[in-house]
């Protein structure tokens, strides 16, 4: 009995001694060190995808070397397809019509998580807090949740694993704590180094369908001027581009407080386009017309959110 008192005593001891050493982290040192983990090193898994009340498992990795990265997910169900990150160009291979349509996004980073790379400049629209720790894919995780000093955006909250510091689960959420989105690891492994896909390769079996690379210009050539939008949003990309496969042209202006991102487009007003409020689980869109022209603003943030912007847009003089 004395042995066994003093085995659990020393697995207590060692226990504490272990928590003990731990360094006391903030909310932000956590987001930060979880920047720097998606940025360098090679990881791979499952991750379940819940949008639109619809659950996808996706196989993912991540590869980076000497400052390159590639995002890589495989659809475990169907449809099949293979969607692929590298810098502001995405390939999505869609294996049952075999076609590959590239597509330029300069002004997203994840398919996990977005966070901005400073967050000294939250501070004033967000609040960072660890609410406590759980173990997600069998690693034990910080809870951080970051909550908006307003009503204009929603909630949400990252589990961050203590070793590593890499994401394995986001949830969003709407004003009220009802569950939007989530993404969540079933299964992580790091790896010394992963391949990389040859997307030349698949552009080169499969016949590509490429939208042209978007140009960033200045918000000043829109036909349209923001005059209204939340504390912290501000205006990161514009440009005007081809849509819905026809000559016309639409303007696309991306607004974003770091973590959120809102879209405003205008195009050409058509008698099939739908107006006032639609939602698809943690979207939002708003649309309204302003003489010849139709205006959309959409994003993952409350209703009023997006039609308050709406309704603050002019034309420019």
């Amino acid at each position: 009995m004395m042995g066994i008192k003093c085995f659990f005593l020393a697995g207590f001891l060692w226990t504490s001694s272990v928590f003990a050493s731990d360094p006391v982290l903030t909310a932000r040192q956590v987001l930060e060190k979880m920047n720097h983990a998606m940025a360098v090193l090679n990881y791979q898994g499952t991750v379940a995808f819940l949008k639109n009340g619809k659950l996808e498992p996706m196989k993912y990795v991540h590869a980076a070397d000497k400052g390159v990265q590639q995002e890589h997910l495989l659809s475990l169900n169907s449809p099949m397809r293979e969607i692929i990150r590298d810098a502001d160009q995405v390939s999505c291979l869609f294996k049952e019509t075999q076609q590959t349509l590239v597509d330029h996004r300069p002004f997203e980073h994840s398919f996990l998580v977005d966070t901005p790379k400073n967050l000294d400049d939250m501070g004033s629209i967000y609040q960072f807090e660890i609410v406590g720790e759980e173990n997600i894919a069998m690693r034990p995780s910080y809870i951080v949740a970051i909550q908006p000093k307003d009503n204009t955006r929603y909630p949400r909250k990252i589990w961050i694993e203590k070793q590593q510091f890499l994401p394995l689960k986001v949830v969003v959420y709407d004003n009220v704590g009802v569950l939007l989105e989530q993404v969540v690891f079933t299964d992580i492994e790091v790896k010394k180094s992963l391949p990389f896909v040859d997307v030349k390769f698949l552009d080169a079996v499969y016949p590509a369908q490429a939208i042209q690379p978007i140009q960033t210009q200045s918000s000043d050539q829109a036909a349209f001027v923001v005059t209204q939008m939340p504390v912290g949003f501000r205006e990161v990309f514009f440009a005007r581009k081809p849509m819905h496969n026809a000559e016309q042209s639409v303007d696309h202006l991306l607004l974003s407080d770091g973590f959120t991102s809102v879209s405003i487009y205008m195009e050409n007003k058509m008698a099939s386009m739908q107006l006032g409020l639609q939602s698809v689980g943690a979207v939002n869109a708003y649309s309204r017309t302003i003489k010849n022209f139709q205006l959309t603003v959409m994003g993952e943030v409350p209703a009023e959110t997006v039609q308050f912007i709406a309704e603050g847009i002019k034309l420019r003089e």
